[in-house]
């Protein structure tokens, strides 16, 4: 008979934090899925047996390394990057590129860990990775950018290939980015395949990509609220964050007929409270991805917009709450406030933008809460749309896309009603998304043994 080693949730919890020290945002990734699988696996002896949580929790690999580049002064800047290649047992590594100053591996372990239960939930045969820098793109000029990035490919391309590992953009990484380093890629390697996903149309990207993460966040939302006898149109929404995902979160809900009244970055948020329209959205596009420039200069160009520098966003009244920003910006007393001014539901357009302390609230008072391993893998799913596009040798059009990302989001609350749903009351979205991304990942690794 195996030997089946004795497992309790704190046993893990403790294990998990004397292996992986002052990395504070991976264990809060691990905390938030560990409770649920556990319950899970306390009644599977194959996944004891197999060990299979404590795997899931260790990465197959991680990559790290020197990037060495010149400014446009002549300076040789040092930077480090970084590759974790969580697991693949459901298909090649998936995952973004982030550069970002607060980049490190904490972070990335934390991202690439939820990308592999995120991946598993969009039912396409991708696994979970995750890689970046300590790089930040604003201020550069676009031939610096343009140097880091190759300078970044050139120790990254042996690590990655369209079915070993397939990066993507992230923050600080979008079309440009991409584009620099599958130059790059293609210089070294003299291939022309889809290493890499968020790529520009005109050399193998897909329709729609920048959409997909906000489309959808509330495409997602509107499950959650019609499973629960509930309607999107019409309601009053705070959405938090400026960039892609809060952009095209703002322009589908626009598009479904509620009302978005604020938007954020990291200095301040604006109120809009008869709703943001279509035109200044068009405006808050060109701001940030042409100007790259300050939420804070709405209040001037628009009438009705009132701006709160330093504060966020979430202290305003609404009936549905879309954190797209970044990881921990709602906390315990933004949840408080939520509730208290009428919140019905919060999907997660970034990832782990709730702190646990917020979830725990949204959960015990009835908030439907979706959290982003379900609610934001519109994007992935996108991406991994674009790698079926790249390998077939044909282009879809945004319709054909976007009604199968409208298929993939109804596929994920589907799974997630499945291992969430209770004998009475709300569905627990954060139960079903993680056993439901566990499940799949977990009977994959079983098949190939202990490997």
């Amino acid at each position: 008979m195996p030997v089946i080693a004795s497992f309790t949730l704190e046993e893990f919890l403790m294990e998990i934090a004397a292996r992986n020290p002052g990395q504070p945002e991976f264990l809060q990734a691990v905390h938030e899925a560990a409770k649920p699988i556990h319950e899970l696996v306390a009644t599977e002896p194959k996944y004891r047996e197999y060990e299979i949580m404590r795997r899931l929790a260790e990465p197959d690999r991680i990559v790290s390394f020197r990037v060495c580049w010149e400014d446009d002064t002549g300076r040789v800047r040092v930077n480090r990057g970084w590759r974790v290649q969580m697991n693949n047992a459901i298909g090649p590594y998936k995952g973004g590129i982030r550069f970002h100053r607060n980049v490190n591996e904490s972070v990335l372990k934390f991202l690439a860990f939820e990308q592999t239960l995120k991946n598993s939930l969009t039912g396409l045969p991708m696994g979970g990775g995750k890689g970046g820098a300590d790089f930040d793109p604003h201020g550069r000029s676009e031939r610096e950018v343009m140097r880091f990035c190759q300078a970044f490919m050139t120790e990254l391309y042996p690590h990655i290939g369209e079915d070993t590992d397939v990066p993507a953009g992230d923050i600080g990484v979008g079309e440009r980015e991409i584009g620099f380093m599958f130059g790059q890629w293609k210089r070294i390697t003299r291939r022309h395949t889809g290493v890499l996903t968020g790529k520009g149309l005109e050399y193998g990207g897909s329709r729609i990509r920048a959409e997909a993460t906000g489309y959808g966040c509330v495409f997602f939302m509107q499950h959650m609220l019609a499973h629960h006898g509930r309607e999107l149109a019409g309601r009053t929404c705070a959405v938090s964050g400026a960039g892609n995902v809060a952009q095209y979160c703002v322009e589908k809900l626009i598009q479904l007929g509620a009302r978005v009244v604020t938007m954020s970055d990291s200095d301040g948020f604006i109120h809009v409270p008869a709703g943001i329209t279509p035109e200044q959205l068009a405006w808050i596009k060109m701001l940030k991805n042409e100007r790259r420039g300050r939420i804070a200069e709405c209040a001037a160009q628009f009438s009705g917009v009132v701006y709160a520098a330093g504060r966020r966003a979430w202290d305003v009244p609404c009936e549905l709450a879309f954190p797209c920003a970044t990881q921990n910006e709602l906390g315990a007393g933004d949840a408080a406030r939520l509730a208290a001014n009428g919140c019905l539901a919060v999907a997660e357009g970034a990832n782990m933008p709730c702190a646990p302390e917020a979830v725990a609230a949204f959960r015990a008072g009835g908030v439907l809460f979706g959290p982003g391993k379900a609610a934001n893998a519109g994007g992935v799913a996108v991406s991994g749309l674009e790698m079926s596009q790249n390998s077939a040798h044909l282009s879809w059009s945004g319709e054909e896309l976007q009604e199968l990302l409208v298929g993939i989001m109804h596929g994920i609350h589907a799974r997630c009603v499945e291992y969430g749903a209770g004998k009475e009351g709300p569905v627990d979205y954060v139960r079903g998304a993680n056993l439901a991304g566990f499940v799949k990942v977990a009977e994959a690794m079983l098949a190939y043994g202990v490997v």
